[in-house]
């Protein structure tokens, strides 16, 4: 009696873990479904909504401080690309789990690897190019880091042998008698004429620096910040890139809104002064030219070209790549890739965008890697 009083309890434990496990496949299958559902509506956030509220557009003011002039004498571009002694390595000289930063789709025309001495424990930053930059003509990508402890540096990238040195960009403490080390991740990088635009302070200021008052120190280099431009309101500024394709010449902005976050992230522009002389040269004006809300959260990448905006996005809850989105006032469109056909093709983790007019190119970089494509190969990806 007791062995069959056992017997039937196992069978009952046996039809109850029976019906455990099928409750939980069901709500695993569920909250898949909720999060492709997710991902494909993050994915497609919809048109960009003009934003026309004069007390949101005070928001976005920024207001300029000035900083005492870096003394001389100074260094130009060249100078440092002259120095330059590193070298990046080409994508075929790259560890797979390096390469896996890469977008899937589209996919990387050129890929190089950096040194992971000179970069370990280092945080990828924003990318800039130079077009015609220095004295002889020389190509040259401003690629941005930060240490572990949060120190800004930049490489300064000879864009034809792909190698670099290191510049240390500071700011003026104790009332300019000073410096100090800029410490931001450096997720927004502009050069603009001899203009240096670079994040800060959480995404709350701008900093500028002159391109032609780089300072040697010791082996390395240095530039102090001139100016900087804050923002007074609750916007913080999560990643910059450059738009020739507007008149004027603009600043295109977007706002780092996480994706846990209750409200839309918003765009917005900057018109730049493209005088080349006088003090404001190559400044942003205070005011937004026009700005937009958007569904689009974690926006670690933007860039403006036409009436288009592309918006690199981080992964937000979910694990691998990011996604790249172009939008504009009639919908959104992402690219797709694998056999389920997932939106996270872009870069893991999403890095900022910067578009070289000249040759058409995009570039950007996520982990270790430093990437290009041409737009038009973005374009087709999204189609």
């Amino acid at each position: 009696m007791k062995h069959r009083g056992r017997h039937r309890r196992r069978k009952r434990g046996q039809a109850l873990r029976a019906t455990l496990a099928g409750a939980a496949l069901a709500l695993t299958a569920a909250a898949t479904m909720i999060s492709a559902s997710q991902a494909t509506d993050s994915a497609r956030p919809g048109p960009l909504k003009p934003l026309t509220s004069a007390a949101a557009l005070q928001e976005l003011r920024l207001h300029r401080e000035a900083y005492p002039a870096a003394p001389v004498p100074a260094v130009r571009v060249a100078d440092v690309v002259a120095s330059a002694d590193r070298a990046l390595r080409p994508a075929a000289g790259c560890a797979a789990a390096e390469r896996a930063a890469l977008p899937v789709t589209p996919a990387a025309g050129r890929a190089w690897c950096w040194d992971e001495d000179d970069t370990g424990g280092a945080l990828a930053g924003a990318v800039t190019g130079s077009g015609d930059a220095g004295d002889d003509g020389r190509r040259v990508l401003l690629a941005g880091w930060s240490d572990a402890r949060g120190r800004a540096r930049i490489a300064v990238v000879d864009a034809e042998r792909m190698t670099y040195a290191w510049v240390l960009p500071v700011v003026p403490a104790d009332g300019g008698r000073s410096v100090r080390p800029l410490r931001s991740p450096l997720s927004g990088l502009v050069w603009y004429q001899d203009k240096l635009l670079a994040t800060g302070d959480d995404g709350r200021t701008l900093y500028v620096y002159d391109m032609d008052r780089i300072r040697r120190d010791g082996t390395g280099f240095t530039l102090a910040a001139v100016a900087a431009y804050r923002l007074a309101g609750e916007a913080r500024i999560g990643a910059l890139s450059l738009d020739r394709s507007t008149a004027p010449d603009s600043l295109a902005v977007s706002e780092a809104v996480p994706a846990d976050a209750d409200r839309p992230a918003r765009l917005w522009r900057y018109a730049l002064r493209t005088g080349t002389s006088g003090p404001g040269a190559g400044l942003p004006e205070p005011d937004p030219v026009e700005a937009y809300e958007t569904e689009a959260a974690e926006v670690h990448g933007v860039l403006a070209h036409r009436s288009r905006w592309y918006l690199a996005r981080g992964a937000g809850a979910f694990e691998g790549n990011g996604t790249l989105v172009r939008l504009d006032g009639g919908g959104a469109a992402a690219a797709q890739c694998g056999p389920d056909g997932t939106y996270q093709c872009w870069s893991g983790p999403a890095g900022s965008l910067s578009y070289w007019e000249e040759t058409g190119e995009v570039w950007s970089q996520s982990g270790r890697m430093l990437f290009s494509l041409g737009l038009n190969t973005v374009d087709r990806s999204l189609e």
